[in-house]
Order: C-alpha cells, then structure tokens, then sequence
C-alpha cells in the first residue's frame, strides 16, 4: 500500500486553484534552496569500492596481456610436466597430431569423395584464376597443389578448401600491372608476384604471432558491410572483365573500371566472335543451370561442383574436333606439365622492386585472410565448433611463404569450393591433401590435354563462380539494419565499380574508419527516469512509460571519456541541463538541484575527460545545482580519486546504484512510503 505526501508542489499543480495562490506558489517553488532537499541516512547504501592500487609494472604487464592474449593462449600449458609441453607445442603448430589420432576409415572415406568432388571444381576455376592474376595457367594450378597440404597439417578447419580465389587473384594481377607490364616483363612480373605472395605469408604468420592486437586494429576496420560491398564490387569487376573471353576480344583495355570495359567492349564490336559467343552463352547457361539445380536440392550438391570439368572437357573436345581455333576462337594452347619448380631464387629480397613486393603483399595477404576468417567462422558455426583463429593465420602464413617458393601466388580459403567441401560431406582437412593429390597427378599427366580448351569457356566458369559473391540479401539487410553501414557498402561497391579494386577497398577502410570516429567523438547521451513500480532508470525514449524525478535530471553517457569527445559529452550534458530547467519553469515545477551521471557504460576516462568533468562540476555549481556520480567503472574511480576529483564533489556523492543517488538526493515532497 502506498501513501504520498501532498505538498506545496501538489497545490501549485492543482487546476482549481485561483492564479494569485499559484502565482505565490510558483514563486515559493523557484526559490527552493539545496537545503530543501534531504539526503537520506547512508547507512544502508553501498559505496562504491576503488580497487587497489597496482605498480607501475603489474598495470603494464596486465595491460599488455588483455592487449595482446586476451585469451591466454599459453593456458594449457599451466602445471604441465616439461615432456608434455614439449607435446602440446608440436601439436600448436600442427594440428593434425592431435586430430589424427582418432582419425577412422569413416572420416576418410568421405574426405576422399570430397576432395574428389573440389578438385573437379578447382582444376577449371584455377586455370581461369591465373589469368585474373595475368599468370600462365600452370601457376594457378601450383597454387592448388603445394597450400592445401601446407594448411592441412597446420589449419584448425575441417571446412575450408584452400587454393586462389576470384577476389585475391584479381587484386594482385591488377596492383602488379600497375607497376610492371607482364607481357613485356614477363619474368619480372612473375618474379614480383612471387614476392608479393612471400610477404603475404609474411604479414599473415605476423599476425598470428602479434595475435588480435594487430588484427583487430588492421582486418577490423574492414566492417562487414564493407565487406558485402567489396566482394560485389569486386565480382562485378571481374564478370566485366571476362567479357574479353566471352566475346573473343583480342584488344582489350587494361583498366578495370566499368567505363573503361564497356568502351572496350562497344568501341571493338568488330572483334567479337560469333562461335566465340555461342559457345561461351551455351555454356554459362549449362553453369547457372546446374547451380540452380544444386540450390533447389541439397542432394544433387555435386552437379555444380562437377559442371565447370564437364564443361571444360566438352568444349575442348568440340573445338578439337572441329578445328574452331581456325575460326577465330582462342584458346589456352599451353599448360606446362609437371611439378612446381622451385622459385625461391626469384624472390626479391633487394632492390627497387622489395618495397613494391612488400606493399602488395600486405594488401593481398589481408584481404585474403579476411576471406578465410569469414569463410572459416561461417562453416565451423554451421557444424558447431571452434577455430582458432592464432592457427589459421599461422597456417595461412605458412602455406603462402612456402608456396611463393615453389611457383605459388596467394591462395586462401575459397568460398565455393568450401561450401561444396562442406556439401559433399568432409570430416577434415584431409580432404585438401586429397584436392592436392589430384591437381598433381593432373599437372604430371593430364595438362597436355587442356590445349585446346577455349578461353571461353573458362570466362563462363568465372562468371559462374563470381555471381555467388554479390549478395543482394545481405545488403538489403544492411540496408534495413544501419543506413551508415549501408553507405560504407555502397561506397566500397562503387569505389571497386568506377575506379579499381585498390580504391574501394580503401573507400570502405575510410567510411568504415570515419564511422568509428564518429562514434568515439559524438557518444550517445540519454535523459533516464524510473520504470513504475521498480527501482530501474532507462532510457525514457525508449521507455516513455518512465517518469522522470522532480528535482533530478539523471543523465547516462554511453562511452569512455577522453580527449576526443570529453567537450562534447560536458556540452551534451549542459544542453540536457538547460532544456530540462526551461521545460520544469514553464511546467512550474521544482527546479533541477541534482544532476546524477550514470556512468557504467563509461569504460574509461583520461586526463581531458577529468578535466571536462572539474568544469561540469564549476558550470553546476553557478546554476546551484550538485554534480552525483553513479556505477562508476573500477578504472573510472580509480582515475577520479587519482585526480583527487572526488575530494572536489564529495565521495558522498558516489553512488552504487542510480536508485541509491536518487534515494539520497530526492526532495522531501516527492518521498514515497510503503
């Protein structure tokens, strides 16, 4: 049961009074004092706890560990005898001992169909892939070979099928011919891509050693959203490009930006082929068919992994048979059989082209690691364990530097062939070792048979392969989600579109970056009141049923406080102060004599942000009104006592809770009973 007191407020908001007695009591009401208001007994409050003090090196020691291993990496090895921590390394490094020992013939019987099944799907797409990367055929085909055995003793996924991919392959041949031409520089330019790949393995393996310091700071920028407008972006580009081969075009432009394709293409109409033509339509018809077939029934998952070899192995036959490369209709005409020669001696470790090679491969190392780590996450939550995400950089690291010494450029996890890995139904990464031995046999003795494979139809496998990578979903949600994020996918998409992969990918770094200042600097601030019946303050925005405290303005500020917002949240909460004061006198209710901040959602504050708080405090003080902290953070307490900020306020106004600051600080007219 509960009992309200009727006071002096009561009467002066009473309608039925005559407007002498409320002018009297508006008047009395204005010049309330501080004094009218009562704190309760504290006795039964809790006050808020400052930690103990840590040394100088015990602060660095923790702030570098939650920094650098937030996940303590090294926690398996806590009281472990010298011989097993000898054993754990091994299998940190290699996975495979520790998996491998409970490895069956079940597992491996569907490793083996599916890295049959990847491999129909790889041998077609990397031959086209290679050319994204203005590389000889063979080279794609190398890149399928040596990586895949790397990551699979060293990867933590069952899932993921690695070799080059659309996206990588493209960004890397379109950075290395803006430094190089690679037909007139022919060794050069592969000397270079080799170098690139080395350093892409590099700036992955620092990353696993650096650990999430670097690779949040660095991959984190890249939002999912841009992201989604990156890789349509991107599969845009790359479907443009392979206009060259679907049409026949000899002269063809080097740029990769829509204007300048569709120039080419409508500017050299007289270098279309009509066989060209019907070939590759017919057969990207037969593609998309098949995919379509493979979506509609999760039983038929093999017809558009098995599709681009059918396809390739029909039209080499067609065109051998009738002689069509007579007629116009280009073809591969050479793969080179055998092993992957060493390429170790070509990489650039001096000279002008060092710089270049490192610059490259850090672009392309991360983007590629930001593919796998994506598709990675999305396979292992549909099968519902974990990877580690230290491994896989390693691993990726790994099979890049040693691939760049056997004749690789930049492989990485690839979607396709990952979803159909996981279709076919493999159990681990054995089904990579599988895929690998495969492509072997395929570059000791089938290569020769590619010959007359028409280029054609290798522009239909790409286009096929790409069309998964624009997902118009996943932007609509974007859309409907936040229009910001949608700005930075629409940048990144046209950034990729009209100017080149290099320029969106840093369209979307910047909109992705400016987002993230814009919410460090301008933190959002919220005006809280008290759900009925509770002793909970929320937001009264998003609770409008939550009534505000006469006499109190409660204010939450959902942010750290430091040097680049630190004037804007002492303005922000000044600006609440002034529109509250103006709304309370023309309501003619009590005015403001508490301002409590709720600051549990500040997770930090420096020197600045202690400085705008000592001038929020004297700004209150002119306009008679108390500054009360509640929940302040264990760090955010400790800096204000270090500050000797809260000699200046009074640890008496320091509240656990908001409702203990509203308890302490409420008039003695709105005191409720039960």
């Amino acid at each position: 049961m509960r009992r309200s007191h009727v006071t002096i407020c009561d009467m002066a908001w009473n309608p039925d009074s005559n407007n002498e007695k409320a002018e009297t009591k508006e008047m009395d009401i204005r010049n309330l004092s501080s004094s009218q208001f009562h704190v309760h007994s504290e006795s039964n409050l809790h006050k808020v706890a400052v930690p103990p003090k840590q040394n100088l090196f015990q602060e660095f020691k923790s702030t570098m560990k939650e920094t650098l291993f937030a996940d303590d990496p090294l926690r398996a090895f806590k009281d472990q005898p010298s011989s097993r921590k000898f054993i754990l390394g091994i299998q940190a490094i290699f996975p495979i001992l520790e998996w491998g020992r409970s490895y069956t013939w079940r597992k491996f019987r569907g490793d083996i169909i599916a890295g049959l099944t990847i491999a129909s799907l790889c041998i077609p797409q990397d031959i086209g892939y290679a050319k994204l990367a203005n590389l000889d055929p063979q080279y794609g085909l190398y890149s399928s070979f040596v990586p895949p055995l790397i990551y699979a003793f060293m990867g933590s996924s069952r899932d993921i099928a690695i070799g080059p991919v659309a996206v990588v392959s493209l960004l890397l041949g379109t950075m290395l011919s803006d430094e190089m031409d690679p037909k007139e520089n022919k060794a050069e330019y592969l000397r270079l891509a080799f170098t690139a790949t080395f350093f892409a393995g590099v700036t992955q393996a620092t990353l696993g050693v650096l650990r999430y310091y670097l690779l949040g700071f660095l991959i984190d920028f890249l939002s999912h959203a841009a992201i989604v407008g990156f890789m349509a972006g991107a599969a845009v580009t790359i479907a443009l490009q392979q206009l060259k081969g679907l049409l026949g075009i000899k002269d063809f432009t080097k740029n990769p930006d829509i204007v300048s394709v569709m120039q080419s293409v409508w500017g050299n109409i007289d270098q279309w082929n009509w066989q060209t033509i019907v070939i590759g339509v017919c057969f990207l018809s037969f593609l998309l068919f098949a995919k379509y077939i493979g979506k509609k029934n999760r039983k038929f998952f093999w017809v558009p992994a098995i599709a681009p070899l059918i396809s390739v192995i029909l039209t080499t036959f067609f065109v051998f048979i009738t002689r069509a490369d007579k007629q116009g209709v280009a073809i591969v005409k050479h793969i080179k059989q055998g092993i992957n020669p060493t390429s170790a001696n070509q990489i650039y470790f001096s000279g002008e082209y060092l710089k270049k090679g490192i610059k490259i491969g850090v672009v392309a190392g991360m983007i590629a690691l930001t593919e796998a780590a994506a598709i990675g996450r999305t396979f292992a939550s549909m099968k519902e364990y974990q990877i580690d995400g230290n491994k896989e950089m390693m691993a990726m690291g790994a099979m890049n530097i040693v691939g760049s010494m056997t004749s690789c450029y930049v492989a990485t996890g690839s979607f396709s062939r990952s979803a159909v890995n996981f279709m076919a139904g493999c159990e681990t990464a054995v089904s990579n070792v599988v895929m690998s031995c495969v492509v072997f046999l395929t570059l000791e003795f089938i290569t020769p048979l590619f010959k007359y494979t028409p280029n054609t139809i290798l522009a239909a496998i790409i286009i096929n392969a790409v069309i998964g990578l624009f997902d118009v979903p996943a932007a609509i949600l974007i859309w409907k989600i936040d229009k910001f994020d949608f700005v930075a996918c629409l940048g990144a998409f046209l950034g990729v579109v009209f100017q080149s992969v290099e320029i969106g990918l840093l369209i979307a770094v910047i909109i992705s970056f400016a987002k993230i200042l814009l919410q460090a600097t301008r933190p959002r601030t919220a005006l809280l009141g008290k759900i009925p019946s509770s002793t909970v303050y929320r937001n009264i925005q998003q609770y409008p049923e939550a009534t505000r405290v006469p006499g109190v303005l409660i204010v939450s500020v959902d942010s750290a406080i430091y040097f680049s917002n630190a004037g804007y949240v002492r303005e922000r909460i000044l600006r609440w102060l002034m529109d509250e004061e103006e709304q309370v006198k023309a309501a003619c209710q009590p005015a403001i004599q508490f301002l409590i901040i709720e600051t549990s959602p500040v997770t930090d504050i420096d020197t600045s942000g202690i400085h705008a708080m000592e001038e929020l405090h004297k700004s209150l003080q002119k306009k008679n009104v108390q500054l009360v902290l509640a929940n302040p953070a264990p760090v955010v307490i400790e800096k204000l006592h270090s500050s000797k900020f809260t000699d200046i306020i009074g640890d008496h106004r320091i509240f656990l809770t908001v409702a203990d600051a509203v308890s302490s600080c409420s008039p003695k007219w709105v005191e409720e009973e039960v």
